[in-house]
């Protein structure tokens, strides 16, 4: 019988954005049979360079959430690290406000609860789904990074690697108004962390990644606050090897097999 039982639609998703002012896509999964009243739902975001098709593309993301009750939501993201660009469309306002009521509104299976909403990502997508339960923590409950690329201000500083200092700029704004702005992850957690509406967080960074630092330190800071994140190291450098392995991880964190997926 293969998948009988375990299906998942895969839908490609085209359609306009108030929040950007243009049209743009995502790519959806939803379980064909559900075990409980409305599905959970995972955003699942991209890193640079890539869209809304890479996770699909790159990973088993679609046989992992099987059997699961949830839908998976992989928007594109651009190049705008999730955030309301200094110069640019606002990509964090679409994600946290837009996208969760489009996605409801087309797919009523999907539930609006809170405790049933998270978000993860990797590196850019990592930055961007901490930030999602660190500065939208009324609709995301649990939130999870991959080699997360967790300090605004250092990348600002030091990503020209990555990309020249003005894409930076459009992006953040100048560097130096990064800390202790809303794209600041590290004020973000010092400024929820009494809220009723604080995330739980999961982390996994490889050892030989060159954002390892960053995620020691963001790990740090979180346990200094009070926050219990669940975190993960192991070798491995910034490659879709460990993301594909490590999303599994993700998914058992978030939705606990207790759906009995016999492949598991």
């Amino acid at each position: 019988s293969g998948g009988r039982g375990m299906g998942m639609a895969h839908l490609d998703v085209n359609f306009y954005s108030e929040a950007l002012g243009m049209a743009t896509g995502m790519q959806v999964l939803l379980p064909e049979e559900l075990p409980r009243a409305r599905a959970r739902t995972l955003y699942l975001l991209h890193g640079m360079s890539d869209d809304e098709s890479t996770w699909t593309r790159r990973t088993s993301i679609e046989r992992y959430a099987a059997g699961r009750g949830l839908a998976v939501v992989m928007p594109f993201g651009g190049l705008g690290w999730y955030t309301d660009m200094h110069r640019g469309p606002k990509w964090f306002s679409f994600l946290t406000e837009e996208l969760p009521a489009k996605c409801r509104a087309l797919f009523p299976m999907l539930s609006d609860r809170r405790e049933d909403t998270f978000a993860a990502g990797l590196s850019m997508g990592g930055y961007g789904a901490l930030k999602c339960g660190l500065r939208a923590g009324k609709v995301f409950s649990r939130v999870a990074s991959l080699s997360g690329a967790l300090d605004a201000y250092d990348c600002a500083l030091n990503g020209r690697g990555l990309a020249p200092q003005a894409f930076w700029e459009d992006v953040f704004g100048p560097a130096e108004g990064i800390p202790g702005s809303r794209n600041d992850l590290f004020r973000a957690a010092e400024e929820m962390r009494d809220s009723e509406f604080r995330p739980d967080v999961y982390m996994w960074c490889g050892t030989e990644d060159f954002l390892y630092y960053q995620n020691i330190r963001m790990r740090d800071h979180l346990r200094r606050l009070g926050y219990s994140p669940t975190y993960g190291e192991s070798a491995g450098d910034h490659q879709w090897l460990y993301w594909d392995r490590w999303i599994q991880d993700v998914l058992d964190w978030l939705v606990p097999g207790e759906e009995g997926n016999p492949w598991r």
